[in-house]
């Protein structure tokens, strides 16, 4: 038996160097910050969008078509602003000189900006207003989720990759329900609506920043020119196609998500009939019942895909699937059908959320880039916040009549799009 010596040992605890591959496992207490700040940021940021925001827009609008056009407006202005972010705030990330580390003082910042601008949503008086505030936490928290993700490639070994990935997802899911819970007891607080889910973003986003081992760039980066700044928004797909499939899958697979989250108030309160009151509570409900199956089947995927080092098949079924659950809720006009809907889509959802971030941090084009390259993936979660509102309002209004919005055309639209972000994953070459 070989006995370690000091200067191994001291090489192995060291900490790493920018742009450094990771090899050791990182400690329970990293993960649990990890998560908990993840949890925390998508308790703030994904409050509005499921609940909060349609209930603070039907303040201020009365009419049934105009608050599902002005939801969308409201919705997709914000996913300009996280298109934006995502991209320029992890190229800066990635360029940060800081004392304080390159991450560590985008994460607090971000927080910071968004809790603002979601007290300014909390006291909005008109639709503009509202649409205001909902850019600027979009474009604070994002300046806090770019670094934040890019994290995951600067800190993980590859072997912790779909593990931690699993947790990361299962903690954004339980982060919905927790906002469903909070908006279902705060209906008629607007301030304590925005807020208390605020307060727990910052608190999660700054214990993560306390625990991270955030390395310090002690050579500073090249000046910024044209062709720099244009590439924050861009990775070649001719020559990372990997990184371009893994782009598309995700993209179409959260824009088919989004086509339904987006208006799921609304389809509860036009379709199944409920009230508003009873709407949220059956959202709740069913998030409950999503999130119980998804914490389940995103666990075990996650530990199947690291011992198995098996990624694009898991996401290719599980985006296919989540397109089934999609189509079968085109026909359901019941609560308990909704919930079922619900179960089926938490199954998919958990398998793809543990499996394709271990995928795309497999197929990064530059690791010192990090913190871009997956800006420029996370815009395939941002573009669809902005397309789907829009897009969703076209296909609600395609021979509306006395029926009322047309949610069956807008649901197969979105299930189709699911069963092409599953086919895209087919080509990928470097990863099993």
């Amino acid at each position: 038996m070989t006995i370690p010596t000091h200067t191994t040992l001291t090489a192995e605890r060291r900490p790493l160097r920018c742009g450094e591959k990771p090899t050791e496992p990182k400690s329970p207490l990293f993960v649990g910050a990890l998560g908990f700040a993840q949890f925390g940021l998508f308790v703030a940021l994904l409050g509005p969008v499921i609940v909060s925001m349609a209930l603070k827009v039907n303040t201020l609008v009365a009419d049934p078509t105009g608050r599902t056009s002005a939801l969308g407006v409201v919705l997709g202005v914000g996913a300009v602003a996280a298109f934006l972010g995502n991209a320029v705030f992890g190229r800066l990330s990635d360029r940060t000189t800081s004392r304080f580390g390159r991450r560590r003082p985008w994460l607090v910042g971000g927080v910071l900006v968004m809790a603002a601008a979601l007290l300014l949503i909390s006291q909005a008086g008109s639709v503009p207003v509202l649409a205001l505030g909902w850019f600027i936490a979009q474009l604070g928290a994002n300046a806090a989720f770019a670094p934040f993700i890019a994290t995951l490639a600067d800190q993980l070994p590859e072997k912790q990759h779909a593990k931690v990935s699993a947790m990361v997802g299962i903690m954004q899911n339980v982060a919905v329900l927790a906002a469903a819970q909070l908006a279902t007891r705060l209906t008629d607080d607007m301030l304590g609506l925005f807020m208390v889910p605020a307060a727990i973003g910052v608190l999660g986003m700054v214990v993560f920043a306390l625990v991270l081992p955030d390395p310090v760039l002690e050579t500073p980066p090249p000046r910024l020119d044209a062709r720099t700044i244009a590439e924050t928004f861009w990775v070649s797909p001719v020559r990372h196609p990997d990184f371009g499939f893994a782009w598309w899958s995700r993209f179409l697979i959260f824009l088919s998500s989004f086509l339904f989250t987006t208006f799921r108030l609304n389809f509860l309160v036009d379709r199944v009939e409920l009230s508003e009151a009873e709407a949220a509570q059956a959202i709740a409900t069913g998030i409950l019942i999503y999130t119980a199956v998804l914490v389940v089947a995103g666990w075990a995927a996650g530990v199947v895909s690291d011992r198995t080092g098996r990624r694009k098949m898991l996401v290719a079924s599980s985006t296919l699937l989540f397109g089934v659950g999609v189509a079968l809720l085109a026909h359901a006009d019941t609560v308990s059908g909704f919930y079922w809907v619900e179960a089926i889509m938490g199954l998919a959802f958990g398998i793809y959320m543990s499996v394709d971030m271990a995928l795309v941090l497999e197929v990064l084009p530059n690791r010192d880039d990090s913190g871009k390259d997956l800006g420029v993936f996370n815009m395939a979660n941002a573009i669809p916040q902005s397309a789907a509102p829009f897009l969703g309002s076209l296909l609600l209004g395609v021979g509306v009549g006395s029926a009322g919005p047309n949610y069956t055309l807008m649901l197969w639209t979105a299930a189709l799009i699911a069963l092409v972000g599953a086919a895209v994953v087919l080509p990928i070459r470097k990863v099993k």
